[in-house]
């Protein structure tokens, strides 16, 4: 059985009177530990299947299991326990809280959880030393490069100690070279912290360094061909 299981999913939106199909039955597995990566051009939907699959948005059809939690199932307050608990979330961008320093938006996900502030204060301080920010943690965001500010954010994600990470776009907002520096960071925190990852990119290298590639196409995912 898969760690990350999608069956039959469906999504639509309403346009103008006229239905949308942003997703068709689409399908996908994902095995524990596997780093997955789903590309395709822009308005073609990953993002809606990122947020169907994390929960932070509902399908229309089909099924979605993580682990042995099916989340199509849960009703609005237990899906948003499963989330907080168990997936983190990585976007393009990173909206972190302006009035925070790096450490206070690390742990925040910790405070709101209840965890003892000790607690989450030293946990946030081991991750942002992890992602190479020990000297920037009581820095605001306004302070922070780009790519400082979405290692805030990797952080934040982690803080939780999530078994699944979702990534949508995560250096689309980055010039290159620092894109690439991120690209890596991404791989050894996959490894380090035993996950399972999907990461939806535009970014072919990105991509290529992942265990597979898919392709979403016309609300329906097919593995890449060579790129």
């Amino acid at each position: 059985m898969s760690f990350l299981e999608v069956s039959n999913l469906s999504k639509f939106y309403s346009v103008g009177g006229a239905r949308l199909e942003v997703l068709k039955n689409l399908e996908l597995a994902v095995e524990v530990g596997e780093m997955v990566a789903i590309v395709g051009t822009s308005g073609v939907g990953k993002s809606t299947l990122m947020h169907v699959m994390g929960g932070l948005d509902r399908r229309d059809g089909g099924l979605i299991r993580v682990g042995e939690t099916e989340i199509t199932a849960l009703t609005d307050t237990e899906l948003v326990t499963f989330r907080n608990k168990y997936v983190g979330f990585v976007f393009q961008f990173h909206h972190l809280l302006p009035e925070f320093s790096a450490l206070e938006n690390t742990e925040m996900p910790m405070r709101i959880a209840g965890v003892p502030l000790a607690e989450a204060r030293k946990r946030a301080q081991d991750l942002l030393e992890q992602v190479g920010l020990t000297d920037r943690i009581s820095h605001r965001p306004g302070l922070l490069s780009g790519g400082e500010q979405q290692r805030v954010a990797i952080a934040r994600a982690l803080v939780m100690r999530p078994s699944l990470l979702l990534a949508d776009e995560p250096t689309g907002d980055l010039d290159r070279q620092t894109g690439e520096i991120l690209h890596r960071l991404l791989r050894e925190i996959h490894k380090q912290h035993g996950l399972t990852s999907v990461i939806a990119t535009h970014n072919l290298r990105l991509a290529e360094s992942c265990d597979r590639v898919f392709k979403l196409e016309n609300g329906c995912l097919q593995p890449a061909e060579s790129m």
